[in-house]
């Protein structure tokens, strides 16, 4: 099958225990570069989310857009039978992913040190709520836990008002996106042992690891930061601004770009007022940074604006709503909106593969997100066919 799939994990293949969000995206993820990838559903419900609406012609729009690409077929790793296909998937396998809370799947009788020592070869990943060490471990989490206690929902808002959750599940998916860099760096390990490793990601850390210069600067300088709104902790101007009908981000990063926005906006007074001669001074005295551009930008639309400040080499945007988003000519450009033929759904549109490999074309199809169990049949006699691994 991958003897013509130039994708770079053409040839791999992923049993996939996972469900919900962290692990499928994960999968998805792989799955996108060209694993091949087997998700392995509890009887008689499979995953979670094929409950989860809105629903389209009796489908789960969400269970769809996080599973196209991938086989099913449904086991029960506590009867004897269900284990022997498990097994001979295993023995199949490259990787293994899960995101059980620690200790379930070691019940089962498959935790790391049993597979490690049965399949050497094999990547176990894991993906949980706090990781498999600490107090925590045991515990249940999502993302609104992983936000809150790694800090973000802290700094998220506006100053004065209540905490707010980032729009999208950021706790699942940068658990997911650093599963699937660990994935990739121990399959490449792999090349050169011969030998498997187990990858250990928690929710709980990925969110410290991507606080970004919240966590650095407060630790060296005591200052526990707050929420800022669409304001930049370290630079300024660089935030929403009002406009006379709606809001627009500017982002002036350096010098340069501060005098080519004051000379754009037509305030070059400000370029030259000591309070905003710095990238600091600018910083500290953001609020009057603020009322300065505000007052100019007030008198014209945001469309108008920016026209001129795309002219003038500005970095700015206008607030896409998701609408906006994906239909504009650079989503198109980019492959970012795919359209999935799908029997239930008719037309499933989802996100694109943002990885752009320079000698991997688009792909031109992609198989619709498996009803539960629709693959047992073609796995079964795959497993029964196939040479073992030596």
């Amino acid at each position: 099958m991958h003897a013509t799939d130039s994708r770079p994990l053409a040839g791999v293949t992923v049993i996939d225990l996972t469900r919900v969000l962290a692990g499928p995206f994960c999968t998805l993820l792989l799955s996108n570069l060209g694993a091949r990838v087997i998700k392995v559903e509890r009887p008689p419900d499979g995953d979670d989310v094929r409950t989860v609406g809105p629903f389209v012609g009796g489908s789960s729009l969400y269970f769809s857009a996080l599973n196209y690409g991938k086989e099913s077929i449904a086991l029960d790793l506590r009867r004897d039978g269900d284990r022997i296909v498990f097994e001979q998937l295993l023995d199949a396998g490259d990787v293994l992913v899960e995101n059980f809370r620690p200790g379930v799947l070691e019940r089962l009788g498959y935790g790391w040190t049993a597979l490690h020592s049965r399949w050497p070869r094999l990547v176990y990943a894991a993906v949980s709520g706090f990781g498999q060490t600490g107090p925590l471990r045991e515990r249940p989490a999502f993302d609104m836990v992983a936000q809150a206690m790694g800090g973000l929902l802290s700094l998220t808002g506006h100053p004065g008002g209540p905490p707010a959750r980032v729009g999208v599940s950021i706790g699942d998916i940068a658990a997911a996106l650093f599963l699937t860099v660990g994935i990739t760096s121990a399959l490449f390990k792999r090349h050169e042992t011969g030998r498997g490793t187990m990858i250990d990601v928690a929710m709980f850390d990925c969110q410290l690891a991507i606080l970004e210069n919240a966590l650095t600067t407060h630790l060296a300088t005591g200052v526990v930061p707050g929420r800022l709104g669409t304001r930049h902790p370290n630079i300024a101007p660089f935030q929403a601004f009002a406009t006379r009908d709606a809001p627009l981000v500017v982002c002036a990063g350096h010098d340069g770009q501060f005098a080519a926005l004051c000379a754009a906006l037509g305030c070059e007074a400000v370029v030259r007022d000591e309070r905003f001669l710095t990238p600091d001074s600018r910083r500290r005295n953001a609020d009057a940074l603020e009322a300065e551009l505000e007052s100019v930008l007030r008198t014209r639309s945001c469309a108008e604006w920016l026209a001129v400040l795309e002219r003038a080499g500005v970095p700015c945007a206008p607030v896409n709503t998701v609408a906006d988003a994906v239909r504009h000519p650079q989503a198109r450009a980019r492959h970012m909106v795919v359209e999935i033929d799908d029997p239930a759904i008719g037309t499933l549109s989802v996100a694109g593969n943002p990885i752009k490999l320079a000698d991997v074309p688009e792909p031109t199809g992609h198989r619709p997100p498996p009803a539960l169990d629709a693959d047992r049949g073609a796995i079964i006699a795959w497993l029964a066919n196939r040479r073992p691994s030596t």
